[in-house]
C-alpha cells in the first residue's frame, strides 16, 4: 500500500499580524513524512502507484547535486521496495561530495554521473533502460504529480475555501497542481524562486487549462536560485521566533514566506481575506546560517 497520511492545515496567529485583515493559514507537507516530505511526496505518491501497478521494480530519475527530488525518490524507494537509479548533472561530483547524494547512496540509489555539458545524454539512457526502469522525471513533474497536488488541494477545501493559495514555485509542476485543483474563486499565487520567469510561465500553463488565471511574482527572488541576502534570512529567523513549531528554509519557503508577509503589509489581499500558503518541504537543503545566533 503506497500511503501516507494527510498533512495539517494550521493556522498561524503570528503576533506581527495581528493588526492586518487576513486570516493566514499553512498547509504542513513538511509533517507527511520525515525523508519523503512537502511536495516531493506529492508528486511521487502517483508515480510510485503506477510503477508498482505495471510491475516495475526499479526507478529511474535525474536532478543536479542538492536536488530534494533525488533526496525523496531515493527514501521513496527503500520504503516503498524499488530499487533507484539517480542520473547526477556533474562528472566531477561522486556519492560522497555533499549530504543529499550520501544520502541518496545510503538508501540504495545507483548514482550514475554526467557531464554538465552533455547531459542531455540522459534521454539516450533513458531510451536504453525504458523496459527495466519506471522513468520519473527531473523535479518529478508529469501528469500523475499533477494528480497528486490536487489530492493536496483536495485536504485544504476539505477543511476550509480560501481566498488565495500561494506556493515557492521552482520549476512550476507544484503550482499547477494547485491551479489544477482550484475551486469557486480561489487565486494561486506562485512565488519564483529563480530569475528566469520566461521559462516558469510556460511550464505551469502545460499543466492547467486554458481558463484558468494564476499569477506568479518575481519580486522575492533575492538574487536567483539558491541565493539569499541578509534580509531574508533575518525574516526567517524572526518569523521561526515567533512561530516556533515551523521552520523554513532559504531556497523556497523562505522566499515564499517573505513575499506573503510583504503582500500582507502592502494590503495586496482582499480584506478580510483566507490565505494559505504551502510548506513544499525541502528543510533538509536549510542553511546552518538560521542556525546560528
Amino acid at each position: 500500500m503506497i500511503q501516507l497520511p494527510p498533512s495539517p492545515l494550521q493556522r498561524i496567529n503570528d503576533p506581527f499580524l495581528a493588526k492586518y485583515p487576513v486570516k493566514l493559514y499553512i498547509k504542513r507537507d513538511d509533517l507527511i513524512h520525515p525523508d519523503i516530505t512537502g511536495n516531493k511526496w506529492r508528486k511521487l505518491k502517483y508515480n510510485l502507484i503506477d510503477a508498482r501497478e505495471k510491475g516495475y521494480k526499479q526507478l529511474m530519475t535525474f536532478g543536479g547535486a542538492f536536488s530534494n527530488h533525488i533526496y525523496a525518490t531515493a527514501a521513496a524507494g527503500r520504503i516503498f521496495g524499488f530499487e533507484t537509479t539517480g542520473l547526477i548533472r556533474g562528472e566531477e561530483l561522486n556519492p560522497m561530495s555533499n549530504e543529499t547524494l550520501m544520502y541518496a547512496k545510503l538508501n540504495g540509489m545507483d548514482l550514475i554521473f554526467l557531464p554538465r555539458l552533455n547531459y542531455g545524454f540522459k534521454d539516450k539512457i533513458t531510451r536504453q533502460y525504458k523496459t527495466d526502469f519506471y522513468v520519473i522525471p527531473e523535479g518529478g513533474t508529469n501528469e500523475l504529480a499533477i494528480k497528486g497536488v490536487v489530492e493536496m488541494m483536495n485536504e485544504i477545501y476539505d477543511e476550509i475555501t480560501p481566498d488565495y493559495v500561494c506556493v515557492a514555485a521552482g520549476t512550476g509542476g507544484t503550482l499547477a497542481g494547485i491551479i489544477s485543483g482550484l475551486r469557486g474563486d480561489t487565486e494561486a499565487i506562485g512565488f519564483a524562486v529563480l530569475k528566469d520567469k520566461g521559462l516558469l510561465y510556460p511550464a505551469v500553463a502545460k499543466y492547467v487549462p486554458e481558463d484558468r488565471e494564476f499569477d506568479i511574482s518575481t519580486d522575492y527572488i533575492f538574487g536567483n536560485y539558491g541565493k539569499t541576502t541578509p534580509e531574508l534570512i533575518d525574516f526567517i529567523k524572526g518569523f521561526e521566533k515567533r512561530n516556533p513549531n515551523i521552520l523554513l528554509e532559504q531556497v523556497y519557503t523562505g522566499k515564499m514566506m517573505y513575499g506573503v508577509y510583504d503582500m500582507i503589509q502592502k494590503g495586496l489581499f482582499r480584506e478580510n481575506s483566507t490565505v494559505v500558503v504551502i510548506h513544499t518541504g525541502g528543510l533538509s537543503g536549510r542553511s546552518r546560517e538560521l542556525d546560528a545566533r
